[in-house]
């Protein structure tokens, strides 16, 4: 086992025995060692060993004075669960733009069409309802929402 192997093995199971999981344990002998090989460049070590033990065991109590100071571990939480329920930015503009482009649309029907539009779509009326409001037969109600439908599912096409 080449030096390396040795001082990576003994590093973890010096913070293993400190009760870090196997998994944390070689992120946090990874960390040592990138630590170690930082200081490395600029200072002189009599024992790189020592320093990769030492480091694994500062990084691993810093890790638990984390832990306790925050409320919550980040690994734990479903970000999915606290994600923002409002829609992006860009949805919003493109919803108003079909708004408006809506609006135009309605505003090209005849105001006849459009009071019998609003009123089996927005207030709910039925078509015998409609006919006696407007005086008019059941059939000509069905034919003038007919129509405002069909022009406005034309005018929205592609939006």
């Amino acid at each position: 086992m080449s030096a390396i192997a040795q001082m990576f093995k003994k590093a973890r199971s010096v913070v293993l025995r400190r009760g870090v999981t196997p998994e944390d344990a070689d992120d946090i002998v990874q960390e040592a060692f990138a630590r170690l090989t930082a200081y490395t460049r600029a200072h002189e070590l009599r024992s790189q060993e020592a320093f990769l033990v030492k480091a694994a065991v500062n990084i691993s109590r810093d890790q638990v004075r984390r832990k306790r100071k925050s409320p919550f571990d980040p690994a734990e939480v479903d970000f999915d669960l606290v994600a923002d329920s409002e829609p992006r930015q860009d949805e919003v503009v493109r919803a108003q733009e079909r708004l408006r482009r809506a609006a135009a649309g309605m505003e090209r029907l005849s105001p006849l069409a459009l009071r019998i539009l609003m009123a089996q779509r927005v207030e709910g009326l039925s078509f015998p309802q409609i006919a006696r409001q407007e005086g008019m037969s059941v059939a000509a109600v069905e034919k003038q929402l007919a129509r405002a439908v069909m022009f406005l599912t034309k005018w929205m096409d592609g939006w």
